[in-house]
């Protein structure tokens, strides 16, 4: 089985954008194929039937099952902001983080190191898993 990495990318954004929506997408180990769904509308995407075949079907993981939430900003903080951490664990305190981290770097001209830095390693994240798991990935 082989998956465009391409794909997997854009099926992880797709989970990763609002939990209220309930987004979520498998992957077929055999052909590779990722299924995606949301809650919002059941019928959006056409699923198989067997879509809840765990032997055939593998979960794509969330931002939080590879630690690409809170922890990776403090890593950031603590690899390219070390002057600036005790105000980014303070700013994680809070609700409404993530819009004030984000307005945060914009004030101090790191906002596009960090795309970059989470670029960089949602991708080895989720190549990790990928590899853990069995999925060749093209791409």
């Amino acid at each position: 089985m082989s998956v465009a990495f391409s794909e997997l990318i854009e099926a992880f954004e797709f989970i990763s954008s609002d939990p209220v929506f309930g987004n979520s997408a498998r992957v077929n180990r055999k052909t590779g194929t990722v299924h995606w769904h949301t809650d919002w509308d059941s019928e959006l995407f056409e699923e198989p039937e067997d879509i809840d075949d765990d032997e055939k079907y593998i979960d794509l993981p969330t931002p939080r099952d590879l630690d690409l939430g809170r922890p990776l900003a403090m890593r950031f903080a603590a690899e390219r902001l070390d002057d600036h951490y005790d105000e980014i664990a303070a700013i994680f305190s809070r609700k409404g983080a993530w819009r004030r981290f984000k307005d945060f770097l914009f004030r101090v001209g790191a906002l596009d190191r960090w795309y970059a830095y989470e670029s960089e390693a949602k991708e080895k994240a989720l190549r990790a898993w990928c590899e853990e798991n069995g999925i060749d990935v093209e791409g």
